[in-house]
C-alpha cells in the first residue's frame, strides 16, 4: 500500500484547489537537476499568502537561477491539518510534494505576530523540532524575514538565522554561502558563523539575553564573541528597485485570494513620517520606479496572467513623484481591455480631482480614507500631517464623481487621546455624512476602528498600550455613537491587538509561552472563528506573564530595548525626539522634498531617496482604441471542454475566473455587458459539485465576427491549467451536440469499498422512493427517485453506471442517489470517483 499524500485526501477538505500547486505561472523543476532547494512558507492559509508580494519576488528571483528551486508550502487550514494528522500525512511543497526535510532551507515570511503558532504547526506537520537547538545538522536550514523581525526575539529560538530588510539584497549572498558549504563536510555551527558575517543575517544562537537579576524588564541582547557577530545586526537595503527583481510572471491563484488582482509595486518606502507607522520607519528610504519601468512591467505581466484589477502598491501611492502621468499611461492601456486600477488606500491630500477621474474610467473600485485620528490635536501628535479640510474634499470628490461607498479607518487608543479626539472622530463621521453626491444623493460610510500597537523602530516604541478593558469602552462608546443607518461600524477585537502587542514588543521569554499555547490548542489566532483568548490567558497564567508586564506599561528611554541589536538604520536620537515631538504637539516635514529630517538611514551615497525623474513620464501615453468598436458585429461561440483529475477539485465560481483570465492571456477580444461594472459576456451551463469530472460541459461566449472558433480553441488551451481542456468550439447552434436532451449520464466508481448489490435490486422493484431536497429558496420539496433515475446498473462491484433526468423541475445529483439507494455517508460519496459521461 503506497504512502498516502495530501491529494489523496482532498475529497474531504474545504476549498482542495489551496493545495493542487497547478496554477498558471507556477515553476516545476527537476529536484535532482538543482544544487540547492528552498521552501517558501507562509504561516496562513493559500489566500493569505499567495497575495504576499515579498514571496512573489523571492520565488521569481530563486527560480531564475538554474541552481536553485523554490517551491511553496502554506499552513493547511483546521480541517486539513486534522486530516494529515489523523492519516499520517507529512507537510510537503505545492509544486512537487517533496517533504520538508526535503529542503535545503526553509523560509518563513513572518509579516503578523498572530500567524506565530502556525509557524510551530507548519513545523510540527514537517517532522521538524521547534528550536534551532534540537535540530541536527542534517535539518534543512530554517530561516525568516519580513516585517515582524524588526524584532525577532519572540521567535528566535525557533529560527537557524533571521534575515533582516530586503531580502533581494540578503537571499544571493545567503543562497551562494550555502551552497559553497552543503558538501564541504563542515558543522552547520560552520555556515551559521558564514552568515552572521552578512549585512542582514541575524543567528540568534550567536547572542544571549542578559536579563536583570531579578528578570525584570532590563534586558539586553549581546553577542558571544565578538569575531562571529556584530554586536548590531544591520538592515540590508537595496538602493534602487531593479527591473529583474520584479515578479512579471506571478502566480495566479486559484480560489478567492485576498488581493486577487496584479500588484504593481511603483514605490518603496515612504518619508511621511507618521509616528505610528512601523513600516514607515523599517522601509526607508523612498525609492520609486520610473514609469517606463512599470508599464514594461504591466505590460508583460498582464499578458502572462489575464487579471483585470491592478493595484498599486505602496505604502503612500499618491506620494509617487509621476502618479498622474503614470495613471494617464496606464488608463490608456487598461481603459481598452476593461483593466481597473486601484490604490490600496487614499491619503487626504495627495489624490485630486484628476487622479479620481482617471481611477474611475474603467470602474469605480474601493474608496478608503485612512483617516486615523478624528481631531486636528491627535493628528498632529501622529504627525498624520493632514488636515480636516483635507479629509472632506477627498470624500467629496469621491461622491460627486459617482462613488458610493466610503471606507474610513481609525485608530484608538494612540498615545495621548482624550475623550474629546473620540467627540471629534464623531464629528468627522457626522461631518461627512452630510456631503451629497449627484441628484442630492448621500452616499455610505464604513468606518472601520483598530486599537493601536506600539511597534519596535517608531517614535512610539516606548509608549504603553491601552488595556483591554480601556479599549472595549472606547469600541463600545463609539458603536453606540455612531448609530446610523448610513454608517457601517467594524472593530478588531481588541484582545487580538493586545496579543499582537505583546509579541511586537517581546523577549525571548515569549518563545515557551509560545510553544505552551500551540500545544494546548492556539492555532491561526488571526482568525476570529479560530482565535481563543481564553487559552492564551490560562497559558500566560502558568508561565507567569501578563499583558502588564509587556503592553502597558510604558518603556523607560535609558533601558535597553529587546530589539535593541537589530539596527534598522534609525538613528535612535531621531525616534527619541520625534516622541518629545509628539508630545509637544509638534510636526515634523516630509523629507520628501525638504529638508533632510536626520533619520539616519541615508548615507547619501548608495542608500538616499531616488525619486523618479518627471521627464521619464513624457510620451508614455498610449492610444486608447476601443478592441471592438461600436459597430463590431458579435458572434455566440458554444465552447465544450472536459474537467478531469485535479481540475475536478475547482468551485465553480474558481472555474469562471480561470476561464476569463484564460480568454484574456490567449488575447481573444469579447464583448462586454454595459452599465457600472461591466462584465465579459462568457456564461456557463449548470456547475458541477467540487469533487466531480465530466468528459464534457459547455460555456458561451460572445466575440467578434472575426474570430475563428479553432483559433479560440487552440490559444485558450496553451493557457488552462491541468485537467481542463477544450476539445470543441464552433458557433452556437451549428455544433451536434450527441447528449440526449434530458439526460445525463454518469460513472461512479467506489475505490475502497463495495456497491450493495442488494440495495441496488430493492430499488429496481420499488414502485416509489421518495426523498427530499432543497429548491433554490431553500425549501424541502419532495423527489420521487424512481422518476428521476432513468437507468442504474452495476458494471463490477465497485463501478456504478448511472442515468438520471436533467429536468430542472427533477433534477438530482448522483450524491443523492448514492445516499438514498446505496446508504453511503457524506465521506463515502466524497471519496468516490464521479464522471459525468457523453451519451453514446
Amino acid at each position: 500500500m503506497h504512502q498516502k499524500r495530501i491529494q489523496d485526501i482532498l475529497p474531504w477538505v474545504e476549498q482542495p484547489s489551496r493545495y493542487l500547486g497547478t496554477e498558471i505561472n507556477h515553476v516545476r523543476k527537476d529536484p535532482a537537476s538543482v544544487r540547492l532547494k528552498f521552501l517558501l512558507a507562509f504561516p496562513d492559509l493559500y489566500e493569505i499568502g499567495t497575495s504576499h508580494f515579498g514571496i512573489q519576488i523571492l520565488y521569481h528571483m530563486i527560480n531564475a537561477s538554474p541552481d536553485m528551486l523554490a517551491e511553496r508550502v502554506f499552513a493547511p487550514a483546521p480541517d486539513m491539518e486534522r486530516r494529515m494528522r489523523a492519516q499520517g500525512i507529512g507537510l510537503s511543497s505545492l509544486e512537487s510534494g517533496i517533504p520538508l526535510s526535503g529542503f535545503d532551507i526553509i523560509g518563513f515570511s513572518l509579516l503578523y505576530e498572530l500567524n506565530f503558532t502556525n509557524i510551530l504547526g507548519m513545523l510540527s506537520l514537517g517532522g521538524m523540532a521547534f528550536r534551532s537547538a534540537d535540530r541536527t545538522d542534517r535539518d534543512p536550514l530554517i530561516i525568516a524575514g519580513g516585517p515582524c523581525t524588526s524584532n525577532p526575539e519572540p521567535v528566535a529560538d525557533f529560527f537557524d538565522a533571521i534575515v533582516i530588510g530586503d531580502g533581494e539584497a540578503v537571499i544571493p549572498p545567503l543562497t551562494t554561502a550555502y551552497m559553497a558549504w552543503q558538501h564541504s563536510g563542515e558543522k552547520k555551527k560552520t555556515l551559521l558563523e558564514r552568515l552572521a558575517r552578512i549585512e542582514g543575517v541575524y543567528v540568534p544562537r550567536f547572542y544571549r539575553p542578559r536579563y536583570d537579576i531579578d528578570g525584570g524588564q532590563r534586558l539586553e541582547i549581546v553577542p558571544e564573541a565578538a569575531h562571529i557577530a556584530p554586536e548590531k545586526v544591520r538592515r540590508a537595503i537595496i538602493p534602487e528597485l531593479r527591473r529583474e527583481d520584479f515578479p512579471d510572471r506571478p502566480i495566479v491563484p486559484f480560489g478567492k485570494p485576498v488581493h486577487d488582482r496584479l500588484r504593481l509595486e511603483i514605490a518603496r518606502g515612504c518619508s511621511r513620517g507618521c509616528r505610528f507607522c512601523q513600516a514607515g520607519m523599517i522601509y526607508r528610504p523612498v525609492r520609486e520606479r520610473s514609469v517606463s519601468q512599470l508599464l514594461d512591467i504591466t505590460d508583460r505581466s498582464l499578458e502572462m496572467t489575464g487579471y483585470e484589477d491592478i493595484s498599486l502598491l505602496s505604502l503612500s501611492t499618491g506620494d509617487y513623484s509621476n502618479i498622474i502621468p503614470l495613471m494617464q499611461a496606464l488608463m490608456g492601456r487598461c481603459t481598452r481591455d476593461r483593466i481597473a486600477v486601484s490604490f490600496p488606500s487614499i491619503r487626504a491630500g495627495t489624490v485630486g480631482t484628476e487622479l479620481m477621474e482617471l481611477v474611475k474610467r474603467v470602474r469605480k473600485t474601493g474608496f478608503t480614507v485612512a483617516v486615523e485620528a478624528g481631531s486636528q490635536r491627535m493628528r498632529d501628535v501622529i504627525n498624520k500631517n493632514i488636515q480636516e479640510e483635507d479629509i472632506f474634499a477627498v470624500v467629496e470628490n469621491a461622491f460627486r464623481l459617482g462613488w458610493q461607498v466610503i471606507k474610513l479607518y481609525f485608530m484608538i487608543g494612540l498615545p495621548g487621546e482624550t475623550a474629546a479626539d473620540l467627540d471629534a472622530m464623531v464629528h468627522l463621521v457626522r461631518g461627512i455624512q452630510k456631503i451629497k453626491g449627484p441628484n442630492g444623493r448621500k452616499g455610505k460610510i464604513n468606518v472601520s476602528v483598530n486599537t493601536f500597537i506600539p511597534k519596535s523602530h517608531t517614535p512610539f516604541q516606548w509608549a504603553p498600550q491601552a488595556s483591554l478593558e480601556t479599549s472595549k469602552e472606547k469600541i463600545e462608546w463609539l458603536r453606540n455613537a455612531l448609530r446610523s443607518t448610513r454608517v457601517q461600524y467594524k472593530w478588531q477585537q481588541p484582545e487580538n491587538s493586545l496579543l499582537e502587542g505583546l509579541f511586537a514588543r517581546g523577549d525571548r521569554r515569549l518563545s515557551d509561552l509560545l510553544e505552551a499555547a500551540y500545544r494546548k490548542g492556539c492555532r491561526f489566532d488571526g482568525w476570529s472563528d479560530q482565535f481563543r483568548f481564553d487559552l492564551w490567558q490560562d497559558v500566560m497564567a502558568e508561565k507567569g506573564i501578563s499583558f502588564d508586564q509587556y503592553n502597558h506599561l510604558g518603556r523607560d528611554m535609558e533601558t535597553p530595548l529587546p530589539w535593541a541589536h537589530i539596527d534598522m538604520r534609525i538613528d535612535p536620537a531621531f525616534l527619541r525626539r520625534e516622541w518629545q515631538n509628539a508630545l509637544d504637539e509638534v510636526l515634523t516635514p516630509d523629507c520628501r522634498n525638504g529638508a533632510c529630517t536626520g533619520c539616519g538611514v541615508c548615507d547619501f551615497a548608495a542608500v538616499q531617496p531616488r525619486l523618479a525623474s518627471p521627464s521619464e513620464a513624457e510620451g508614455e501615453g498610449a492610444a486608447n482604441e476601443p478592441p471592438c468598436p461600436p459597430d463590431t458585429f458579435f458572434k455566440t461561440l458554444e465552447v465544450a471542454y472536459s474537467r478531469r483529475d485535479a481540475a475536478r477539485f475547482f468551485g465553480h465560481l474558481e472555474l469562471v475566473n480561470i476561464v476569463l483570465r484564460a480568454i484574456r492571456r490567449a488575447d481573444i477580444p469579447i464583448a462586454y455587458s454595459q452599465g457600472f461594472h461591466p462584465m465579459p459576456k462568457v456564461s456557463f451551463d449548470d456547475p458541477l459539485p467540487i469533487g466531480m469530472e465530466s468528459v464534457e460541459e459547455t460555456f458561451r461566449m460572445r466575440v467578434p465576427g472575426h474570430v475563428r472558433p479553432e483559433t479560440v480553441m487552440a490559444a485558450m488551451n496553451r493557457q488552462l491549467p491541468r485537467g481542463l481542456r477544450i476539445h470543441a468550439c464552433a458557433i452556437e447552434g451549428s455544433r451536434q451536440n450527441n447528449r440526449a436532451q434530458f439526460l445525463d449520464r454518469y460513472e461512479i466508481k467506489l475505490p475502497d469499498q463495495t456497491f450493495d448489490a442488494g440495495r441496488l435490486n430493492a430499488f429496481v422493484q420499488a414502485t416509489t422512493l421518495i426523498t427530499t431536497k432543497k429548491n433554490k429558496k431553500g425549501k424541502s420539496i419532495a423527489i420521487d427517485l424512481k422518476q428521476v433515475v432513468l437507468d442504474m446498473q452495476l458494471v463490477d462491484a465497485q463501478t456504478l453506471l448511472l442515468a438520471l433526468s436533467n429536468q430542472n423541475a427533477k433534477k438530482v445529483r448522483p450524491a443523492m442517489v448514492l445516499s438514498t439507494v446505496f446508504g453511503l455517508s457524506e465521506d463515502d460519496i466524497r471519496g468516490a470517483r464521479i464522471l459525468k459521461t457523453k451519451e453514446v
